[in-house]
């Protein structure tokens, strides 16, 4: 009996990571020779099948009408350096409640998508021997809420410290493609896998009708764009704390990165306050900078230690949608804790305030049904330790919209609390719970 497809690709992936941890100056020529029909049907399988299709509008049911014919033509075009990357579709999301700013993403087509994560099952295995535990962001067995514990545990072993928080201006906008080639070609001199990524790089962004050929920047959206920032910020920041910036600091630090959102905690103000001017230099020299008004350095000691600081009390810092601040455990002692950050809870109301108006007139036990799957993925992301004012708040206010919106439902009688308090009763909205109980210390 034959292997599967899936294993015999784990066993690609494995030579390669065995080679790359072998051979860490290496760079790889010979990757293409993976990228096989099989592989791509590998590929097909992890690639989401609901997403906006592109701007071919095809979809997965369409492609998967002559799966294996279009696989193996894929495979072929993208050996004979034949295949087209189709320009992404643009589209726009908002940022938040409370901000006129738009984030801008690109959707690619569905076999470019395919063919995106064929190619990052090649470069995981590679990357993942290179990457420091400093980063979090999409990497295979790693998530933001080992980044958010990983960072509280050095809080409490170091007692607090001084916190840089940092915004990279418009990351994935200013992101230098010449640079991120040539960071790239150190690992990974393929000339089919190298040819491909220039073609994604360079194949421009569709927007009402017209296709532009931005200079720098790299859509987010697209299955490689994860992986090539983090290979950017890999050899731009991670190496270089790492390697350049820790050896000359007079106390300890340490830096915590989940793509391009990254904090970095430091014994003393000082060192935190050299790194602080240095770090826009060393941006400048790979085209990107720092946001002057979202960059900023936090007190964050121990208020048991807060003696000799002057007046006041010790700040707040906010990360991956939580905000970080001192509070009492119950044996009365100080520890850093993590609440819903207050912009991640309005736009979480706001999502739900928009779905109950715009699906009012649903029967009341879809709404139901949906409103709960909302719930419950706000309190697994949002459930933590600590965290409970916030998720009883977001819980009320969800019943409060569902009830406002139910009685502007023009087919029914008013629908005053008494009533939606039977209804509930029969349709019971999910409580909240802790879903990430505090770690060990």
């Amino acid at each position: 009996m034959g292997i599967s497809r899936s294993e015999m690709v784990s066993t690609g992936q494995r030579r390669i990571a065995e080679l790359a941890k072998q051979a860490p100056e290496m760079s790889f020529t010979s990757l293409n020779r993976y990228l096989t029909s099989d592989w791509l049907r590998e590929a097909y399988r992890l690639t989401r099948k609901d997403g906006a299709a592109g701007i071919d509008g095809q979809t997965s049911t369409e492609y998967e009408s002559e799966l294996e014919k279009n696989l193996q033509q894929l495979a072929d075009r993208a050996h004979a350096g034949t295949y087209f990357a189709p320009p992404v579709k643009r589209a726009f999301i908002p940022k938040g409640p409370g901000t006129d700013e738009l984030r801008k993403i690109g959707i690619p087509t569905f076999e470019d998508k395919v063919l995106q994560r064929g190619v990052v099952m090649l470069l995981e295995p590679i990357y993942e021997q290179d990457f420091l535990p400093c980063s979090y962001g999409f990497r295979p067995g790693r998530s933001q809420h080992q980044c958010l514990n990983d960072l509280s545990k050095a809080i409490v072993r170091n007692g607090g410290g001084w916190i840089l928080e940092v915004d990279i201006r418009k990351f994935f906008d200013t992101l230098d493609l010449t640079h991120l080639r040539s960071l790239l070609e150190q690992r990974v001199n393929d000339g089919v896998v190298r040819r491909l990524i220039h073609k994604w790089l360079k194949a421009g962004v569709w927007q009402e009708g017209e296709v532009s050929y931005p200079d720098s920047g790299c859509p987010q959206g697209g299955v490689v764009s994860p992986l090539a920032s983090n290979v950017y910020l890999h050899y731009t920041l991670d190496i270089w704390f790492e390697s350049e910036v820790k050896p000359r600091l007079r106390g300890t630090a340490s830096l915590y990165r989940w793509a391009d959102d990254f904090i970095v905690l430091f014994q003393y103000k000082d060192d935190a306050e050299r790194v602080l001017n240095v770090l826009p230099q060393r941006f400048e020299k790979y085209g990107l900078s720092v946001h002057p008004d979202k960059t900023r350095l936090i007190d964050f000691v121990n208020p048991s230690d807060w003696h000799g600081r002057g007046s006041g009390q010790p700040g707040t810092f906010s990360f991956l949608g939580f905000t970080f601040y001192w509070g009492k455990t119950r044996n009365g002692k100080w520890s850093p804790k993590q609440k819903t950050a207050k912009d991640r809870l309005r736009r979480g109301i706001t999502k739900i305030h928009d779905w109950c108006r715009t699906n009012r007139h649903l029967p009341v036990k879809d709404q139901h049904k949906a409103l709960n799957a909302k719930m419950r993925g706000h309190y697994q992301y949002y459930g933590v330790t600590g965290n409970n004012e916030r998720l009883d708040q977001f819980y009320r206010a969800v019943l409060w919209r569902w009830r406002f919106w139910l009685n502007r439902r023009s087919n029914d009688a008013r629908m005053t609390w008494q009533k939606f308090y039977r209804l509930k009763d029969r349709y019971p909205l999910i409580r909240p719970f802790i879903a990430h109980p505090a770690p060990v210390r």
